[in-house]
Order: structure tokens, then sequence, then C-alpha cells
């Protein structure tokens, strides 16, 4: 069923190209202990993530989205199965800064300002960068975020929203084709969790950036996403992927269009049901 007129294109990959995040028959087992069988935690996951796509994973708390982020990132290694990251292992595509990495907790250095925070990482990845480089590079990022007035700020003088923005600047530091991110905003109030929300949308639409979010809310899921992937539990697999054909630009009106509502519904149903809901 249809939610919605067409909606304008989204940023993505040209007809026959390959997808640049690609995951074929996943699964992922944490070893017992012992003589105590393994446990498998990811089973049968198949993504395929065109270039410029926003994607999210949603599902109830501890279903292992995070644990597909980390393979996705190449922190964690599938049991089972292939993945590439702009046709390379996703460890590789990380060393070679194709993969930009935010997490729940924004992890800022606290005796560094905001700027040298941003700087950091590309301090590391690249050392043949001069100084001046490397703060041209951190105003530039602090720019793009909106918050290049705050550049010599201590972490303890930024707010909570302030401190996710100075970590998604770290990792676009980086130029990374890919930005995958864990649940960034779940510490934050809920107003300044929709804020967010509406940062990085405009973000997303700016850089043309691949974009994936774990996430467990509902509403920024719809707001956010071109395609939205369901995880059920025990073990962890996808149950729907769901277009969201909502119209852009994308604003708090949005949240007031049928076609949000019966996506919000449909996600809802599949959240509760373990598998795909019925349409609204």
């Amino acid at each position: 069923m249809s939610m919605a007129a067409a909606a304008p294109a989204p940023v993505s990959a040209a007809a026959g190209a390959a997808p640049v995040i690609l995951a074929e028959n996943v699964a992922v087992d944490y070893p017992g202990r012992g003589r105590t069988r393994g446990i498998r935690v990811l089973q049968g996951i198949d993504l395929a993530i065109a270039r410029g796509e926003f994607v999210s994973l949603i599902g109830p708390s501890g279903c292992g989205k995070s644990t597909l982020l980390k393979v996705l990132s190449g922190l964690l290694p599938p049991s089972e199965g292939r993945v590439q990251v702009a046709g390379l292992r996703p460890a590789e595509a990380a060393r070679q800064r194709r993969i930009g990495l935010v997490f729940q907790e924004p992890t800022l250095l606290p005796w560094k300002t905001a700027l040298d925070n941003v700087a950091f990482l590309l301090s590391i990845a690249d050392r043949g960068l001069r100084r001046s480089e490397l703060r041209e590079r951190a105003h530039e990022m602090l720019r793009l975020v909106g918050l290049d007035h705050a550049a010599e700020r201590l972490p303890g003088q930024l707010s909570g929203g302030m401190k996710q923005r100075v970590a998604i600047a770290r990792a676009l530091a980086l130029d990374p084709e890919v930005l995958m991110m864990d649940e960034p905003f779940g510490a934050l109030d809920a107003i300044t969790r929709e804020e967010m929300s509406d940062f990085v949308l405009d973000l997303w639409q700016r850089t043309g950036k691949t974009a994936i979010l774990v996430t467990h809310a509902i509403d920024e899921a719809v707001l956010l996403s071109t395609r939205v992937h369901v995880m059920a539990a025990n073990p962890a697999r996808i149950v729907e992927i769901l277009p969201i054909t909502l119209p852009r630009p994308r604003t708090e009106a949005s949240y007031a269009d049928p076609a949000f509502t019966r996506a919000a519904a449909r996600l809802r149903a599949s959240l509760r049901h373990g598998r795909p809901g019925d349409a609204a």
C-alpha cells in the first residue's frame, strides 16, 4: 500500500550502481563459557544501502541494533556472511576514513576545547597535516554544525546538544562517505532531541552523506529516513523494511502529514508484534 504521493528522489546511487553498504546473510555468535554453547545474537541480516540514503535501524532496547552497527562499522567481525562498505571490508573502510562514527555519549576530552576535540581524530588519522590545517578543518566543521562561536569552549561549558554537535563535527572532519550514529540523542531531553533531529536532517540534506541511525524512537525514524529497517530480537533480525515516502523538505509540519501518521502506525505495529504490521 502506498503511503503518500511520490516524494522528490533523495540523493542515491545511480541505477545499477553497487550499494555503498552491503550485508549478505550476516550472523554474529557470542561464544559461551567452557562447554556452554555460544549465543547467536544476529541472524540472516541482509542490507543494501545506496549512496546518499538515510536509513534507520529501529527496534526495542537490547534487540541487537548496536551490534549490527558495530558489524557495519568494522568494530565487530561477523561470524557468518559478508559485509562491504564502499567496496571494502568495514575495518579497512574505517582505516581509510570512509566511516564516521557517533555514539550515544559524545566522549569529548574534557581538557580540550571544542575546536581541539573536533580536530583530534583527524590529527591521529593524518599526522602529515600541519596544526594550522587541522584548525582550519575543525573550524569548517564547527561552522557546518552551527558551533563556530563555541570553538574555544571546554566540554563542561557546552549543553548536551552542543556536545553531540561537536561529536558529529569530529566524525565529519574525517570526510567519511558514511556517517553511522548509535542512538546519539538517547541521553537528551525531549525538546533538545527534536532540535537535534532537525539539525541532523538539515546536515544530511546539505552534505549528501550516506547515513545510518540506530534509534528506538518511531517519530525520529519517520522524520529522518528514506527507509526504516525494523528489528526484532532472539536472535536479532530484520522483520520489515519500510520506505518512507513522506514529502521533502521535512519540517515540523511533517508531523501532521497523513503519510507521517500512517508510517508511524505501521512501525508501531511491526515493533509490537515482531513482524510486519498491517497497513494503517
